[in-house]
């Protein structure tokens, strides 16, 4: 069921359950209160009747909106105004509507972590049958398998100078760090100046 009440000179959709943000109303947090302006009301596509029709709803706390600058300047006259203003509000939750009270939802996490509790079955083999058939393992495959290929598997060995040459290559491919330049730089502390050159 749903209302439409009017409440602080504006109207609000409500059902039973719901939450809304209404102008300043008296009362502290968790006071319950009754709402009496109802405009419309109705049961899915179905309209009823207002007459003596309550909204109960409950205070869920006392707030202030967003802060609102208010400046105005008149130019050329050295008029300037400047104010701040803060609206405060009252979160409600409507409790029930007439006769019809919220329904309480039940809750999906409370099921949901059982089933995240139970530890995975390991995996067994099935026992070979009469038959003759082999036993076969049911597993999920190894994060990281060993290489199908056999040259992967088992790569030939390098001989004694194998390295030596690899790491000739590899020094070549490596850039060298190279030193600054000192050839324009200026004398260490404590050392004796150079005699200028003779012309």
């Amino acid at each position: 069921m749903f209302a439409v009440v009017r409440t602080g000179g504006k109207q609000y959709r409500v059902h039973p359950g719901d939450k809304i943000v209404v102008e300043k109303l008296d009362g502290n947090a968790g006071d319950k209160i009754t709402l009496g302006d109802i405009v419309l009301a109705g049961d899915g596509g179905n309209l009823q009747k207002t007459d003596g029709l309550t909204v109960a709803a409950e205070i869920i706390a006392q707030a202030k909106g967003d802060k609102v600058t208010v400046f105005k300047k008149r130019r050329r006259h050295n008029y300037r105004r400047k104010k701040g203003h803060r609206q405060q509000h009252t979160i409600l939750k409507i409790v029930a509507i007439g006769d019809h009270k919220a329904e309480k939802k039940a809750a999906p996490k409370a099921e949901a972590a059982p089933a995240a509790e139970k530890p995975a079955a390991p995996a067994k083999a099935n026992k070979s049958k009469s038959d003759g058939k082999p036993a076969t393992v049911d597993a999920m495959p190894t994060e990281n398998p060993a290489p199908n290929n056999e040259a992967q598997a088992n790569p030939p060995a390098q001989s004694v100078d194998a390295p030596a040459k690899a790491s000739k290559a590899a020094a070549k491919d490596k850039p060298t760090a190279k030193t600054p330049s000192t050839k324009n730089a200026a004398p260490a502390k404590g050392t004796a100046k150079k005699a200028p050159k003779g012309k």
